[in-house]
């Protein structure tokens, strides 16, 4: 029993000073992977940032263009029907919309969620507006939209601000 003692009373200080090296270890090397991320993570933001700023951009250009005003003065009536001129400016807006769909990888769900509602809602304002009984031409349908667009809350103003509001948590 004394033999079992004596070797406990030996082996015991090994036994915590190897609990207390490995303590340490394991936490220096989770230190360690996780400084090893950041530095990983940091060195492709800079590559990403870049990037990602260019979609907020084209983005931005994708609801400045469809934009109310500054879509009926880019796109002029072709013919006087009404329902002609509403549809030439859903495709329109779809068209740019399609040409800008890859850049919903490089924002959140909410942004992009965001610039798909503000189209598909300035879409419902256009065809709204086209069934109203008192405008019966192209040109009366475009002069009431443009003259309506500072009534009613924009869209693509909406989400602008929410995409300038996404960018601007990447710099803090």
């Amino acid at each position: 029993m004394d033999d079992i003692l004596n070797i406990l009373i030996a082996v015991a200080p090994a036994l915590v000073v190897g609990v207390i090296a490995y303590y340490f270890f394991d936490s220096f090397m989770k230190n360690e992977e996780g400084r090893r991320r950041f530095l990983l993570h940091k060195d492709s933001q800079k590559d990403v940032l870049p990037v990602r700023l260019q979609a907020y951009e084209r983005l931005t250009l994708f609801l400045e263009r469809v934009n109310p005003v500054n879509l009926l003065i880019r796109v002029k009536p072709v013919t006087e029907d009404k329902k002609a001129y509403v549809d030439l400016l859903v495709a329109t807006i779809e068209q740019e919309f399609e040409h800008n769909l890859s850049q919903q990888i490089y924002t959140s769900s909410e942004c992009w969620g965001a610039i798909k509602s503000a189209k598909n809602t300035l879409i419902q304002q256009l065809r709204k507006a086209s069934a109203k009984n008192e405008i019966t031409n192209a040109q009366q349908l475009r002069e009431h939209l443009i003259q309506n667009s500072d009534g009613h809350e924009n869209p693509t103003r909406v989400a602008l601000e929410y995409l300038k509001t996404e960018v601007q948590e990447l710099f803090n």
